[in-house]
């Protein structure tokens, strides 16, 4: 037992300094540095036509007749399956925990230029769009540097679709998932009473089995159930957030101003340092809302559509709905309740702060949040996973990422919270690299597409 105890602290130990390495300045830089680059050459274009993307949203401009396999608001739906989940309440919970409340604020800043950055890269998961050895159209940062880069930049395709096959992992759901349902059911019940591996691999294994009934359906039964799933999840939980935040209504510009001078402070929990908590802010907010990382435009290039455009818009509702709106909602309840400053960590702190403010109500209600954020994620990611496998063995050795998709929820229902997420940070990180790069090199063809398509328009 202690020879095990070992080896689990020293893979923790290692998949800590992986994620460090990765999330360094340069990487934070070509994030926030990119989004804003292509706010300010986009010369605030996407974010002048919202009005257009609800008419898109509604199905104004939807054709069966379109190349690709689901409606806008079906790859929409899918990719905030993904985006909207326990990032938002266990991940928020995480950014505050371990870099204060201003992390918050860097949150907020990396989703405000990311909207423009989902623009650009799902713009291009359509212009660029690729065909899987089946003849079935794809899209996704793989096709979008193989096709609109070119074969000499295909290195960059093969390190995005080889760390997407971990990256694209729910490692961090299934563990957040297992957690709230240890301290919520089995823990006040004695149920697994001394015998707490039990408890969590009895989750695992539940879970894996619902997510395998849906995912071996492919993205068409995946976007049925995320449109479906999406609405109602998002709804209970901010009703249920609201709640709180009525209480107290007078706290809230104390708690704003607090956010905004621990931002510049320094005053971080973990690291002492403004970099620290950028660091934290940026992170938190990829993992969130996936923007730069390519995970979403694995979705966006699904939609059936022939304007690039149109489903960049549609994308940069994204981030924010995911952190502007969701994320902010969980910081703001954590804040207000005033259980930050607790020693749990994660979907437990969000746990706490509902439980506070509405007693065994906020229980149910985030269990029920909790539930629908992880499976949705779930279903979501599944998708991506069999992308980047695809793309690198052919659509044969889908269903054998499927089954190792399925066993990975299993095991992360058992391993720490620390070794799950940072192995998706690191992934993530590798991830954004091929992404943000492919990107800014084919920003300017964007920018002439963005020009035709409003040219021509009838709005």
């Amino acid at each position: 037992m202690e020879l095990e105890t070992t080896i689990w602290q020293v893979f923790e130990k290692w998949t800590a300094d992986f994620s460090g390495f990765m999330w360094g300045t340069p990487l934070v830089i070509l994030l926030i540095g990119g989004g804003l680059y292509f706010t300010l050459y986009s010369r605030f274009i996407p974010f002048r036509h919202l009005g257009h993307v609800f008419k898109i949203l509604r199905g104004k401009y939807d054709d069966v007749n379109d190349p690709g396999q689901i409606s806008h608001f079906q790859a929409l739906s899918s990719a905030l399956a993904s985006t909207v989940g326990m990032g938002n309440i266990g991940g928020v919970a995480l950014a505050i925990h371990t870099g204060g409340p201003g992390a918050l604020f860097w949150m907020w800043v990396s989703a405000i230029v990311g909207m423009a950055t989902k623009y650009f890269t799902c713009t291009l998961a359509i212009m660029y769009r690729g065909k899987d050895d089946q003849g079935e159209i794809q899209g996704g940062p793989m096709y979008v540097v193989e096709q609109g880069l070119g074969l000499k930049f295909r290195p960059l395709a093969i390190l995005f679709s080889v760390a997407g096959l971990v990256g694209c992992l729910v490692l961090f759901q299934a563990n957040q998932l297992s957690q709230i349902i240890r301290d919520l059911i089995y823990s006040p019940n004695n149920f697994f009473a001394g015998n707490q591996i039990a408890g969590d691999l009895t989750t695992g294994i539940i879970v894996a089995t619902i997510v395998s009934l849906v995912i071996f359906g492919g993205i068409r039964r995946i976007g049925l159930v995320a449109s479906r799933m999406v609405p109602f999840m998002v709804a209970v939980y901010i009703l249920a957030a609201i709640l709180i935040l009525f209480k107290h209504i007078g706290d809230l510009p104390d708690v704003f101003m607090s956010i905004i001078q621990d931002a510049f402070t320094g005053d971080a929990v973990l690291g002492g340092s403004l970099g620290a908590i950028i660091v934290i802010g940026v992170k938190r907010a990829a993992f969130s809302n996936e923007a730069g990382i390519g995970t979403e435009s694995m979705a966006h290039g699904a939609a059936k559509t022939k304007e690039p455009v149109r489903e960049g818009l549609v994308a940069m509702v994204g981030p924010f709905i995911d952190t502007i709106v969701v994320c902010s909602i969980t910081g703001f309840v954590i804040l207000l309740s005033g259980v930050h400053s607790s020693d749990v960590n994660g979907v437990t702190l969000t746990a706490m702060a509902f439980e506070r403010e509405l007693g065994f109500l906020g229980q149910v209600l985030l269990v029920i949040a909790v539930l629908s954020f992880s499976l949705s994620t779930m279903f979501g990611y599944s998708y991506y996973g069999r992308k980047c496998t695809s793309y690198l063995f052919g659509t044969k050795w889908k269903p054998v990422y499927n089954w190792f998709y399925v066993a990975s929820i299993i095991l992360a229902s058992v391993v720490s919270i620390d070794i799950a997420i940072n192995i998706i940070d690191g992934m993530f990180a590798l991830m954004a690299i091929p992404t943000m790069i492919s990107t800014l090199l084919l920003s300017k063809k964007v920018m002439k597409e963005t020009r035709r398509y409003f040219s021509e328009v009838k709005q």
